[in-house]
């Protein structure tokens, strides 16, 4: 029987570029941060309110993601906001550009998107 979600694993093109957009534009805090040397690959914990959420992996090379955002595979990653324009604003402020405001049409929230350093889908969702 399944508790909840454990993690979210995503690859990245650029370790540091990721890293901080993850922790320093985010706010995710670092858990762990592991470099394996076998593989030329860091492996980076990342937790949000104290709990652990995402896994940033980097590798030497590796592949793009094919489409946006219909490929198969994880489609997004979604995270919940208490004032959907105070964190654009806040998200704009660094540099990071949001699309227009959206009603979600079965529940009548409001999201938003905005893209990671490799271009992931990363939904604010507010509830």
């Amino acid at each position: 029987m399944l508790n909840k979600i454990h993690h979210i694993a995503v690859i990245c093109s650029n370790y540091e570029v990721s890293k901080k957009f993850y922790t320093e534009t985010l706010g995710l805090t670092i858990i762990r941060e592991v470099y394996r040397k076998e593989r030329d690959s860091y492996k980076l914990d990342l937790a949000l309110n104290g709990m652990y959420v995402i896994e940033l992996f980097s590798f030497p090379t590796p592949p793009k993601r094919s489409t946006q955002p219909e490929a198969r595979g994880l489609r997004h990653l979604a995270f919940e906001v208490s004032d959907l324009e105070k964190t654009i604003k806040g998200l704009e402020e660094k540099g990071i550009k949001a699309e227009a405001i959206r009603m979600d049409e079965f529940t009548g929230k409001r999201f938003s998107f905005i893209f990671d350093p490799d271009e992931l889908p990363i939904e604010l969702y507010e509830l």
